[in-house]
Parts: C-alpha cells; structure tokens; sequence
C-alpha cells in the first residue's frame, strides 16, 4: 500500500511516500522544505503571518508531489509549534481550505513514540540505548533496549526555541554556552540524572549534517543506522559552537535554515553526551515520519 506523511516540523516539512508491507517500508520518494513555521512565535505562543504563508507554500507543492506519484492514504502530523500555538484551530483551517487535508496535532509522547518505531526499523536495540531527536520546538529522548522503550520524554529545548529565547554573541562565547546549558538543565526535568548509556542514536535530521560536516560527502542513502566516529565528531561538535555565522553561510554541507540555529544544536548535543557518558554514536536514517507511516 502506497501512503504518505508530512511531518509539519518546527523547523522543516518533511514529505515521505512509501510503499508499506506489515514489518517495513519501502521509500519511493522524500523531500523536505526549510519552513521554519516556529520562526517568530515558539517563544509566544502563536504562529507568525509570514511563517503561515510559508507552511502553505510548501504544503501547495507537497500536493502536486503527492498526485504524481498515486499515493493511496496521507497523514499531516503537526508537532510543537502548532500544539503550542493560540492560533492553531486558523491555520488547521487554512490547511483544509488550501490543500483540502486535515491534520493530526500529537503531543511530546506520541512524537517520541513514533520516533522510536521510525529507529526501530533500521536499528536493533540489543543493548541500552538513548535515542535524540533534536527538533526545532522540542527535542525528544527515549531510552531503548531489547525489551522495548524504558523510558522517554520530549523536552521545549528544541534549536529554534533556543535561538529565539538566548541573545548571544557571534561566535559564542564560554558564558553564552554555560547559560544555554544552564536552561536546558533545568528543562531536562532530571531526566538525565536517572540514566547513563553507552550508546546515543541520533534520529535524521541535524545528525546527518553532523556526519556531512565530519566527512564533507552527502549522508548515505541506508536503511541502516551510521556509526560515527566519536573522537571526530567531538571535535566538530565543538568547532560548531564557537563557529561565525559567516563561517556557517560558506559551508555547503550546512542546509541554510540551520546556519543560525546549529550551534545551539551542538552545545545541546554535547552536553548530552558528556552527561550521559555516551561512548559510541550512531544516526539513524529514519525517524517520526517513517514511524508514522508504519503507526
């Protein structure tokens, strides 16, 4: 059976068609589009007129991929900034009349559980494991092994939330990254304090352009999960944060709406594996969209 999903991100819309069977999926085509519908309103609740038009745009070109490729059944998955927003029941509204689709807010859980049924299709848990999602609006965690999930969160520590709450200067400096962490501390609800894992599995998205940044080539195309080198990708993580942002417009292997928000992905990141005591990383290829369309 031929479906699709759109995953309406924070940051990006992603669009995936597959042919699905009872135990895989076979990608026939994905595409993704830089929206950033959080831009102007995670932090207030709403979402911004331009970031609306946006959403629509690409909703409006999704359509047309759709159509072409006969897909039987799509499902519209909304995470943070929509559920977040005092303006959501308009845009939903919008999206009907415009693309004539409905779609699904799901909270922080129903994110991470279908993160997790996306990483479990290329990934087997046979020893604890951490997934981590970073998303613009929310990053989500959920702890795996061959007994299933044993514990997850979802976490408003999301990359645009961050660059839209901290004021920092270009490059970061020591204090700018202390203060970030400082939040996400906070945020973190202790979550961390509970657990330590050897392995970190970071789910598509920001981690493949961790892995383009190490090793200057595009992410494989895989149905399996990449093994990172750690001492490399420590190294990267740090040049990351304390990156110019000039540095960051001339780097190719950086999508640009994650020119302004990538450091604040790396000191996430990095904070979470020194504090986890992570000691191997991998990236998974699939993530909420591909759980989705098996969900």
């Amino acid at each position: 059976m031929r479906k699709g999903v759109i995953d309406l991100g924070t940051n990006t819309f992603n669009l995936l068609i597959a042919d699905r069977s009872d135990e895989s999926i076979s990608v026939v085509y994905s595409t993704k589009r830089g929206v950033a519908l959080g831009m102007g309103g995670i932090t207030k609740g709403i979402l911004a007129e331009d970031a609306i038009r946006r959403a629509i745009r690409a909703l409006v070109e999704f359509e047309e991929i759709i159509r072409d490729y006969k897909v039987s059944s799509v499902k519209l998955i909304a995470t943070a900034a929509v559920r977040e927003a005092n303006n959501s029941d308009m845009f939903l509204r919008l999206v009907k009349e415009k693309v004539g689709r409905e779609v699904q807010i799901i909270d922080g859980n129903k994110e991470a559980e279908y993160i997790y049924k996306g990483v479990s299709l290329c990934h087997q848990f046979d020893s604890n494991a951490m997934i981590m999602d970073i998303g613009g609006g929310s990053t989500e965690f959920i702890e795996a092994n061959k007994n299933g999930v044993q514990g997850m969160i979802s976490l408003k520590i999301g990359v645009s939330r961050l660059y839209q709450t901290f004021s920092c200067t270009d490059p970061f400096t020591d204090e700018d990254v202390k203060r970030i962490e400082g939040f996400i501390e906070r945020e973190s609800e202790d979550f961390f304090s509970k657990n330590e894992v050897d392995i970190l599995i970071g789910s598509s998205g920001t981690f493949e352009t961790f892995y383009e940044l190490i090793y200057h080539e595009p992410f494989p195309k895989t149905r399996e999960t990449v093994e990172l080198e750690i001492e490399p990708f420590m190294k990267s993580l740090n040049e990351l944060i304390y990156s110019t942002q000039e540095e960051r417009n001339q780097n190719e292997f950086i999508i640009p709406i994650r020119k302004k928000m990538a450091p604040f992905a790396a000191v996430k990141t990095n904070w979470v594996i020194e504090r986890l005591g992570v000691k191997k990383i991998l990236i998974s290829p699939y993530s909420l969209k591909e759980g989705a369309l098996m969900g």
